[in-house]
């Protein structure tokens, strides 16, 4: 499998990869216009842009642009994160040029019809309410707030109600004129693909756009913080985060390992010993996640309301013991499911047409996966346990608490517990 690129005159980018014996492909376009690019007034407007992309274009009514791939047997979805915005389809091998010329369309050429606007305003409003009403959705939502407070980083991705309710056909115009330039655009494919027709495509889709200024996002700044919110539930959710490194920093494979070793999977030291030692949860995680310039390494329990106190503490104890005794067999076999998750996701094109954008999104060139693999393989246990020291004791730290949480130890109280 090769991969290849192109960049066009005017900035816009194409990544391909062929994978032989497919009959089908994933292709789509993602867009350098996240949650962190938006102004404060206009935190929400990324997404409620994404669904507007489907209500109808100047070529096809929304009706017109579902039918389009589904009479093909195809699909097609968008999803809004905080560093991108993208939509995709996957469809059989013949009908990739009219997937890319579907995507093409509502990308360029989207009408924002104020009845169509206010109908999706609605939906958007009940998808915050039902975000609203999911507690381990928004306790998230209140970790990434404390995790990088006043920053757009740290915002939601759906935004406020408040501000859903107020975007107009001229707010989300401009934030298409101010974001999806050809230079923030990047064509992703990967499947039964040809590359050079898809390059001819591109020029005759994407080639007329005058190139515009990037909009790059202020660096990141994680300041930690505490949310406690009360609530009569079932259960008490705790979500902790750590200042972790960003994408572009190769202490990130260090991060990731850890965090597998830490709470990945049923052998880890959290889920061995919270869960099934001492059966204070049924569900307990940890996870690094990794932005342009900054990342979090997070924590996730929920549990009883007398149960909490002893969870928070015992938490931190193991990470603390992380630090001390993390043995090589554990980094081994956090390496080895860190290796079988990367190789077994890249068995689907959808994947690894998301990891060609991503990483032209990041490097502006996809590094050989070879030598992905190779910086995985180079962490030693002593990159570990002295990434786990840091964790342990003096990464900023952000907590998030919800639901029937009187008896649950304050940030302070735990950062007491990591000092001590």
């Amino acid at each position: 499998m090769t991969v290849r690129q192109h960049t066009l005159a005017n900035g816009f980018r194409i990544v391909t990869e062929h994978m032989p014996g497919l009959k089908s492909a994933s292709i789509g376009i993602w867009i350098t216009a996240g949650g962190r690019h938006e102004r404060l007034e206009q935190n929400g407007i990324a997404h409620f842009l994404e669904h507007m992309a489907f209500k109808g274009t100047e070529r096809r009514t929304a009706l017109q642009i579902a039918e389009a791939i589904e009479d093909v047997g195809g699909y097609v979805n968008a999803y809004t994160s905080r560093e991108v915005t993208a939509y995709y389809a996957r469809v059989l091998e013949n009908d990739v040029p009219l997937a890319l010329d579907v995507i093409g369309d509502i990308v360029l050429n989207p009408v924002f019809d104020p009845d169509e606007i206010e109908v999706e305003r609605g939906v958007i409003l009940q998808e915050i309410g039902q975000a609203n009403d999911t507690p381990d959705d928004i306790i998230f939502d209140w970790l990434q707030e404390d995790s990088y407070r006043d920053q757009p980083l740290g915002r939601t991705i759906l935004g406020p109600s408040e501000r859903v309710r107020a975007f107009s056909r001229e707010d989300l115009a401009g934030f298409v004129s101010e974001h999806y330039g050809p230079g923030q655009m990047i064509l992703s494919a990967a499947g039964a693909v040809d590359h050079d027709a898809l390059v001819r495509t591109a020029e005759e889709l994407f080639g007329h756009l005058a190139p515009t200024p990037a909009q790059v996002p202020d660096v990141a700044r994680f300041t930690g913080g505490e949310t406690r919110r009360l609530k009569e539930l079932e259960q008490a959710h705790f979500a902790l985060a750590f200042e972790s490194p960003g994408y572009r920093d190769d202490a990130i494979y260090t991060a990731q390992i850890y965090s597998s070793a830490l709470g990945g999977g049923m052998s880890s030291r959290l889920f061995q010993e919270i869960r099934e030692n001492r059966g204070l949860c049924y569900t307990i995680f940890a996870q690094t996640g990794a932005y342009a310039d900054t990342g979090t390494t997070t924590i996730y329990a929920g549990t009883s309301a007398e149960q909490i106190g002893d969870l928070a503490r015992i938490t931190f104890d193991e990470m603390k013991r992380a630090a001390e005794d993390m043995s090589p067999a554990e980094v081994a076999r956090a390496r080895a499911q860190m290796k079988a998750g990367l190789l077994m996701g890249l068995e689907s094109p959808s994947n690894r047409a998301e990891r060609l954008a991503r990483l032209v999104q990041i490097w502006d060139v996809v590094p050989p996966l070879e030598d992905t693999i190779a910086r995985i393989d180079a962490v030693t246990t002593g990159d570990v346990r002295d990434f786990a020291e840091t964790v342990a004791t003096t990464a900023p730290a952000a907590l998030a608490l919800y639901g029937p949480i009187d008896a649950a130890p304050t940030l302070a109280a735990l950062q007491d517990r990591r000092a001590a």
